[in-house]
């Protein structure tokens, strides 16, 4: 089976990560991530991270780098981070779609909030990036 690529957005604003708390589905609800979603067939990573920021929180959203690694979600697909920032113009992020609430993280409230076992290695990259 052909890996399927998700997509997430360490999402940075005046040194602060944004976090969103997801709604779905149930076995995820309550806990956090970085915002994102699946790349579609035929779409380069970085137009679908920009495409999700849309539909997710109504921003319009620059990617600026590629946080190293791949991680591991269920079979077929594989997490991979980009850091991206807000466009001048666009408003403040609103949780649109499977999430009910957002929160600007400052590099010490990074571990404040329950993430999802499988962002918290790309929190910890871009947490390295924030202190330094």
């Amino acid at each position: 089976m052909t890996e399927r690529i998700v997509v997430g957005a360490a999402l940075l604003d005046r040194g602060r990560l944004l976090a969103a708390r997801r709604s779905a589905p149930v076995e995820l609800a309550g806990r956090w991530e970085l915002p994102g979603g699946k790349v579609e067939p035929g779409e380069a990573p970085e137009a679908a991270l920009v495409r999700e920021l849309r539909e997710e929180l109504g921003v319009d959203a620059e990617v600026i780098e590629r946080v190293p690694g791949t991680w591991p979600l269920k079979t077929p697909y594989v997490l991979q981070v980009w850091t991206a920032r807000l466009r001048p113009g666009t408003g403040e992020p609103e949780p649109l779609e499977d999430h009910d609430a957002l929160r600007w993280l400052s590099p010490g409230e990074l571990w404040d909030v329950d993430w999802l076992d499988q962002d918290v290695p790309a929190v910890r990259e871009v947490a390295a990036r924030l202190r330094s």
